[in-house]
């Protein structure tokens, strides 16, 4: 048996892809991360990249790798300079700017106290979320209300949002491009709210904020530095707290006490500011 050359392998491989261009091409397709979904599920289109995999290239590197057959995405056009969380969302409400816009029922903005002092930030909505149109109403969302509870807090008292405004399908973590294209409205959100303190709820949200990969396990319950960089102002800087989702804490209960731990912290911070934030700052 002839085992074929590697050079030969690759052109191929080259020759397959290209062919796949051009059935796309023919369907009108130019921006092959946005790929319709009943194309999608058919056997000549290309499947999107496997999320959990590490290895997958984002769509810059994809581009650094095979320039001639991964063209540039569409640029979005400029976003306006918003004044309200309620402009944010009025000019989010027909959004098709990534793939999760396909099969949502209602977009998940954010609730609760626009001046609130404290935010927390998910990863993104679930089914019970989709349907209502609110952030943590399901399972996560009743878990997230006892934590509150147990500081005194309410979601009166505090504002919600997730890093995502659309329902990944299947619950599954949000794609690194669906996560850059809606990172603004959650800066301009974030911005608007000007928190004090920020929580990040689970490892997808830390990571997001921070734009660091180190395990939640090793900065879980600590505060850290947090800054959005704004064109011609100064750097906006606040505080992150780092901690478990609650839909990690209902499939793993015995990580409810290092939580309670996180929000004695918090409640201490809230209360009495610099009290927590001066150990980091020193």
């Amino acid at each position: 048996m002839k085992i074929p050359h590697p050079r030969e392998e690759l052109r191929e491989i080259v020759e397959q892809v290209k062919t796949s261009l051009k059935d796309l091409h023919s369907w009108g397709i130019r921006d092959i991360s946005s790929v319709p979904e009943e194309i999608s599920r058919g056997d000549t289109a290309p499947l999107p990249p496997d999320p959990v995999s590490p290895e997958v290239p984002e769509p810059a590197q994809t581009r650094d790798l095979f320039p001639e057959i991964s063209p540039d995405p569409a640029p979005h056009p400029p976003l306006p300079a918003f004044g309200s969380l309620e402009e944010i969302e009025e000019f989010l409400k027909d959004c098709t700017r990534c793939r999760l816009s396909r099969d949502r029922n209602r977009l998940v903005f954010g609730v609760g106290n626009p001046q609130a002092e404290i935010l927390f930030v998910g990863e993104g909505p679930g089914r019970e979320e989709d349907l209502k149109g609110e952030p943590f109403v399901g399972r996560a969302g009743k878990l997230l209300d006892k934590i509150l509870a147990s500081i005194e807090l309410s979601r009166r008292d505090v504002y919600i949002a997730n890093i995502v405004k659309c329902r990944p399908p299947g619950n599954r973590e949000p794609w690194p491009d669906e996560v850059s294209t809606c990172r603004p409205f959650l800066d301009a959100q974030i911005l608007l709210i000007n928190p004090r303190i920020t929580v990040a709820l689970g490892a997808p949200a830390t990571r997001t904020l921070l734009g660091s990969k180190k395990p939640i396990t090793r900065i879980r319950g600590t505060f850290v530095p947090f800054h959005i960089s704004r064109a011609g102002r100064p750097v906006w800087k606040s505080w992150l707290l780092p901690t478990y989702h609650p839909a990690f804490l209902l499939r793993n209960p015995g990580k409810k006490r290092e939580v309670w731990e996180d929000m004695k912290s918090l409640r201490e911070e809230y209360l009495h500011p610099g009290s927590k934030t001066a150990e980091v700052s020193g």
